[in-house]
C-alpha cells in the first residue's frame, strides 16, 4: 500500500514554515494520541502517520530529500525515517511537555538537587512624613537559612550524598514507550541526582532551617502606596546548597489627620471664619517638612478657593523635584451666637444688598426667570 504524503498528514502546504508545521503537529497530536483514545487502532495508526511525517519533515536535510524524491528518498537504505533518532526524541520530548503539561520533570533542578530558595513577602506600613523624609527600617522576618551544621548538603557530619544508582545523577529517567521516549523524574531521587544515607540531624536532610533575621531596609524618599523593594538573596535559603530567592517589602502608607495625596501633591482644607472671608486675613499651615506657611486669604473669598504652595508637596522618587500643597479653604458658619452677635448679623442682613452677595441673588434671581418662562409656555 502506498503512503500517503507527508504534508497532507500534518494538514498543511508544502511550503509551510517550521512553526507551522510543529503547530499542526501538536493539534493533531493531541488530537489522535493513544493515551486519549485507549483501545482505538485507528487512532494509533494515525498518530504513527503523524510521528513519521513530522520525524521527516522537521528535519531540514530529509526534508529536502523529501521534497525531490519523495518517499523513494527511504527506501533501501536511502537516510531512513526510522524511529528513535536522538534528534527526534529531543524534539519530541519538548513537544510533550507543551502537550501534556511537562512529563520531563526535574529538567530546571540544579546539579544535586540544588533548587533556588522561594522569594518571601514582607508587608510594611509607613507614615506620610516617613514617606516624605525616607527612613532605614530595621524588620524581623522568619525565613529558612542554609544549615551550619551540614553546610546546606543534608548530610551529616563526616558523611556526603551519593550518586542515585537509578538515575546516574541525572535526576531523570527515559522510557521508551513504543516509538517515542518520555523522560520522567527519578522516583528514587525526587530529581536531586543524589541519595542521602545518612542525613543530618539539625536540618533531616533538607540542607536548610527556619530562623529570624534582622535585615535593615532602606526606604527613599517619594515611596508610594504599593511601592515594591527589593531585597536580593534575602528570601528563602536554595535546597541543598541552591541560591537563596529574594525578600519583596511591599510599602502602604497610613490615611494622615491632615493630607490627601496625589501623586506628588498634597492636599489640605482649611476652616477659616466668616469675617476672615468677607474682610480677608491669613492664617498658618504647617508643612511635612516642618515649616509653618503663611496662607494669605483676600478679601470677599468664597468656601472653596484653593490656594497653591510651590515645592511644599512630596518629593519625586529618585529626582529632586516637589510636588505642590494645595489649601481649600472651607467658611465656617458662626454657631452658638450671642444676643449682640445675633443683632449684628441681622442688622448687616437687613443692609445687605445684590453687590453684598451676588451669587445667592443671582442663582435666585435666574431660577426664578427659568420657571417663570417654563410656566407661561
Amino acid at each position: 500500500m502506498s503512503k500517503r504524503d507527508y504534508y497532507e498528514i500534518l494538514g498543511v502546504v508544502k511550503s509551510a514554515s517550521e512553526a507551522e508545521m510543529k503547530a499542526a503537529f501538536r493539534k493533531a497530536a493531541m488530537l489522535h494520541h493513544p493515551d486519549r483514545n485507549p483501545g482505538d487502532k485507528e487512532a494509533e495508526l494515525k498518530f504513527k502517520e503523524l510521528n513519521e511525517a513530522y520525524q521527516c519533515l522537521s528535519d531540514g536535510q530529509k526534508r529536502a530529500a523529501y521534497d525531490r524524491f519523495g518517499h523513494a528518498a527511504f527506501e533501501q537504505g536511502g537516510g531512513g525515517a526510522g524511529f528513535g533518532a536522538e534528534g527526534f526524541a529531543s524534539s519530541m520530548a519538548d513537544i510533550f511537555d507543551d502537550l501534556f503539561g511537562g512529563l520531563g520533570g526535574g529538567r530546571q533542578r540544579a546539579s544535586g538537587g540544588r533548587e533556588r530558595g522561594s522569594d518571601l513577602r514582607y508587608n510594611m506600613e509607613i507614615t506620610l512624613e516617613e514617606a516624605y523624609r525616607g527612613k532605614n527600617a530595621s524588620i524581623k522576618t522568619p525565613t529558612t537559612v542554609t544549615c551550619e551544621a551540614c553546610a546546606g548538603s543534608g548530610a551529616n557530619a563526616g558523611s556526603k550524598p551519593r550518586t542515585c544508582g537509578t538515575c546516574k545523577g541525572q535526576g531523570r529517567i527515559r522510557a521508551q514507550q513504543g516509538f517515542f521516549a518520555i523522560e520522567r523524574t527519578c522516583h528514587t531521587c525526587q530529581g536531586r541526582g543524589e541519595v542521602i544515607d545518612n542525613p543530618c540531624t539539625i536540618c533531616a536532610g533538607a540542607g536548610r532551617v527556619t530562623r529570624e533575621r534582622s535585615l535593615s531596609v532602606n526606604i527613599p524618599a517619594g515611596v508610594e502606596e504599593g511601592t515594591r523593594i527589593r531585597l536580593t538573596g534575602e528570601g528563602e535559603a536554595g535546597t541543598r546548597g541552591g541560591p537563596p530567592g529574594d525578600l519583596y517589602i511591599f510599602l502602604s502608607i497610613k490615611p494622615h489627620p491632615f493630607f490627601q495625596r496625589d501623586g506628588a501633591d498634597l492636599y489640605c482644607q482649611a476652616p477659616i471664619s466668616m469675617v476672615a472671608a468677607a474682610l480677608g486675613g491669613e492664617f498658618k499651615v504647617r508643612t511635612l517638612d516642618g515649616e509653618e506657611v503663611a496662607v494669605k486669604v483676600p478679601e470677599g473669598s468664597q468656601s472653596g478657593k484653593q490656594f497653591r504652595l510651590r515645592g511644599k508637596g512630596m518629593p519625586v522618587l529618585r529626582s529632586r523635584d516637589l510636588g505642590e500643597l494645595y489649601i481649600q479653604v472651607r467658611v465656617e458658619t458662626p454657631q452658638n451666637l450671642t444676643r449682640r452677635q445675633r443683632e449684628l448679623l441681622a442688622e448687616f442682613e437687613s443692609e445687605s444688598s445684590t453687590k453684598t452677595h451676588p451669587e445667592s441673588h443671582g442663582f435666585f434671581s435666574r431660577m426664578k426667570e427659568f420657571f417663570d418662562n417654563i410656566g407661561g409656555a
